[in-house]
């Protein structure tokens, strides 16, 4: 029933609902929106009736509190580049300089709402040459006549020698940040504009006209205060809508819901274009296709290039399967290539397990473990000092919550941690599969657990040292064992069955070749001792004995870290809600032991610890 006939009826109190101003990942109903503008008043695109809205920024006296979220959700939109749709990701945009000309959908109710009609639009652009005669105009179409599914108020017939009608795929945020000035009528753009720093001249009454943060065309009599950027950020965006967490399935703030979108949209970043994967087991494929939109599984290198020219698509590979040839193939081919690895907050159960991972790393340079050659991770890690505060608020939030939670890569139950000779200092050696590829490729003179022992030994000679063999050797899954008798000889306790975030806080120092295992230590405090050339070395938060690595020349504080390794390197996925999620979630399930695997996969791991000779045919 349209709110027109509900307030025939006597007494009717009228709630509007609208898609709050972030929306979802792509129009339309196959995106449900991440939150609603709920008004009991009136509705916010109509410039001539209050809404709540305006009565929300005319009367609310904002907290410190509320105006400092309100600047770091504004410095995470601009980040990351999410508006209210986010098809496109943040990268290149026009050459700056340009008048920005904002259309909109011919007919759309929030021009008529905004108390303007197509004459406006010819105002607008008439306006946008005159008053800067000579510049370069380009007029922005809307997403929707870009898809040919509706038309806007521009032609063709309205380019000359200055005017230039666009309708690339382009981030919002890198459309406006290329501005010198902007033009709009009662587009949701022009908020986007003074939330970049802009003073939008509008023609229509939208909800952020009439406050001093725009050059009005038209007037707005009940907007008499004078806000600030924030104070209507935080009344549009944190005080007004409604927001909903569709991986948890509940209602959320609005930074929860920014988070749980950016999860959304990169997944979709990720699949723009069609996926050739290659080098995947067949036990993992159905959770890879869940991280990769509508992949492909290839058998041959030369197949899964073919195809990914043919289908402008690209090429995916897990890491350790990458041929020597195939990077040349692609760069020959024009064809991306992707490396991917499991993630650092992996699964409840060991991958060798079949364990299903929730979170999986894309890396189009080289991959995390590979010291030889430059990696997304070393490139985030590198520009991690240009981090807004915002991000690294939640990385410190993030370490915290891991924690108390108690979470590692594995996740694996194992018994209380005995006494340590309390006037000894501990040492936790942890082992490594021995022909794991971070210790083939980056190790140093090191490169077994026994040598790694006595190394800590020879340089710890009055320190207890405890070894903790890996579990995928001790499940007889991989190579790297370590006669008991031999060990004993260097160490003075080999334990085996135990919780391992137990195990580093009862520890006072790691010595590690390139274990994992080191970065956990770092996330509790512990200083960590590298005979190889971790990710996480080389940026002056470790003792680096092992190989060095001159592009890693930059110190980085341990936050900076956290948010490059898991918040921006990795993808992840939930079981629960079968959505993309955030690394915050991900932490939640993996403590609650809520990972997803599939009766066939328990059962096809208990198989394979009886007949662990057949595994290599499930390869």
């Amino acid at each position: 029933m349209s709110r027109r006939v509900l307030s025939r009826w006597p007494l009717a109190r009228v709630v509007t609902l609208e898609d709050a101003f972030l929306r979802s990942v792509l129009p339309g109903l196959g995106s449900p929106p991440t939150g609603l503008n709920i008004d009991d008043t009136g509705v916010h695109f109509e410039g001539g009736k209050p809404s709540r809205l305006e009565e929300i920024l005319q009367t609310t006296e904002f907290d410190a509190g509320l105006l400092t979220r309100a600047v770091q959700g504004r410095a995470f939109l601009r980040h990351y580049g999410l508006s209210k749709y986010n098809a496109v990701p943040r990268g290149a945009g026009l050459a700056a300089g340009y008048v920005l000309v904002i259309d909109q959908v011919a007919g759309d109710a929030s021009v008529s709402g905004g108390l303007a009609s197509a004459g406006s639009f010819a105002e607008m652009l008439a306006a946008a040459r005159a008053e800067n005669p000579g510049a370069r105009i380009i007029i922005r179409t809307h997403p929707a006549v870009q898809n040919g599914e509706k038309r806007g108020h521009f032609s063709a017939a309205d380019e000359d020698e200055n005017t230039t009608l666009s309708s690339i795929p382009m981030n919002p945020w890198d459309l406006l940040e290329g501005a010198a000035k902007v033009y709009c009528v009662s587009s949701q753009l022009g908020f986007e504009a003074i939330l970049a720093g802009h003073r939008p001249v509008v023609f229509g009454v939208p909800f952020y006209a009439g406050w001093g943060l725009s050059e009005d065309r038209q007037n707005a009599p009940r907007r008499t205060r004078k806000l600030t950027v924030d104070e209507l950020f935080a009344g549009a965006m944190l005080v007004y809508p409604f927001w909903y967490n569709h991986a948890r399935r509940c209602a959320c703030e609005f930074e929860e819901a920014a988070q749980q979108l950016l999860a959304q949209a990169r997944h979709h970043w990720d699949g723009t274009r069609p996926t050739q994967a290659l080098g995947m087991r067949l036990w993992k494929r159905w959770n890879v296709a869940r991280f990769l939109r509508g992949a492909s599984f290839a058998t041959t290198d030369a197949k899964a290039v073919t195809k990914a020219r043919e289908t402008n698509g690209q090429v995916v590979v897990w890491a350790s399967g990458e041929s020597e040839a195939l990077a040349d193939q692609c760069n020959a081919a024009g064809v991306p290539l992707l490396r991917m690895e499991d993630g650092f907050l992996r699964s409840s159960g060991l991958g060798a397990a079949l364990t299903p991972a929730a979170s999986l790393v894309l890396d189009d340079q080289g991959v995390y473990y590979d010291p030889s050659k430059p990696s997304q991770l070393e490139t985030l890690i590198l520009k991690s000092g240009g981090l807004p505060p915002c991000t690294i608020d939640r990385a410190i939030a993030l370490r915290a919550q891991i924690l108390a939670s108690g979470v590692s890569k594995y996740n694996l139950q194992g018994a209380g941690i005995p006494k340590f000779p309390p006037e000894r200092k501990v040492i936790l050696v942890p082992g490594q599969v021995e022909d794991d590829a971070s210790i083939r490729l980056g190790a140093g003179d090191v490169r077994t657990n026994l040598v790694l022992l006595e190394a800590a030994r020879t340089a710890n000679p009055h320190a207890y040292i405890v070894y903790k063999p890996h579990p995928d050797v001790l499940a007889g899954l991989r190579d790297g064992s370590v006669d008991a008798q031999a060990a004993l000889a260097v160490c003075d306790q080999i334990i085996e069955d135990v919780n391992v975030p137990d195990l580093i806080e009862a520890s006072d120092e790691i010595w590690t070749m390139t274990s994992l295992l080191g970065f956990e230590a770092l996330l509790r405090g512990k200083p960590v001792t590298c005979l190889g050339l971790p990710f996480y070395a080389g940026w002056g938060l470790t003792q680096d004995l092992g190989p060095t690595c001159k592009r890693r020349g930059v110190k980085v504080t341990l936050d900076q870290l956290v948010h490059a390794t898991l918040i921006d390197y990795p993808r992840y996925h939930d079981p629960v809600s079968n959505l993309p999620c955030t690394p915050e979630l991900t932490v939640d399930r993996l403590a609650k032991g809520q990972t997803g695997k599939p009766a066939s996969l328990r059962i096809l791991a208990k198989l394979q610890g009886l007949f662990a000779g057949y595994a290599s045919i499930w390869r």
